[in-house]
């Protein structure tokens, strides 16, 4: 019988997932981290990023987290992300959108915009659509 840890992921708004998993990948600050049940407790930052929940050798899920916290126990992780959307869910067009506004607010050179909040933008839909193209080729 293969171990299993308990995984949360919950946003602002809502619950996204709560079930039992082999193994959780999540873009930690320092670097992506691969947790097997029985990992040492971790506090970590989130950036934003591809969550991937492994629940067997056939089945696994995917999720864009914009941020937040990840909390690892030996038999339980939470990840407390800022904004939290399953992969398959992501507008690719809303995302490419938002992309094309960030870059063009970054290339006006007038000083009425808010850089940091473009830049902030322009990442935050490119993690989107990374994730989009993780999910893709990995066929889910």
């Amino acid at each position: 019988m293969t171990m299993t840890v308990h995984v949360d992921i919950v946003s602002a708004e809502a619950e996204i997932y709560s079930g039992l998993a082999e193994m959780v990948f999540a873009p930690a600050e320092l670097g992506e981290v691969g947790i097997a049940p029985r990992h040492a407790p971790l506090i970590s930052k989130l950036n934003p990023g591809e969550v991937r929940v492994k629940i067997n050798d056939k089945e696994s899920q995917s999720f864009y987290v914009s941020g937040g916290l990840l909390e690892v126990q030996p038999h339980v992780v939470t990840v407390l992300a800022d904004t939290a959307i399953r992969a398959k869910d992501i507008d690719e067009a809303a995302a490419l959108e938002a992309k094309a506004r960030a870059e063009e607010a970054l290339s006006d050179k007038s000083g009425k915009i808010d850089y940091a909040k473009a830049q902030a933008q322009l990442a935050e839909a490119i993690m989107q659509l990374r994730t989009l193209d993780r999910l893709r080729k990995r066929g889910s």
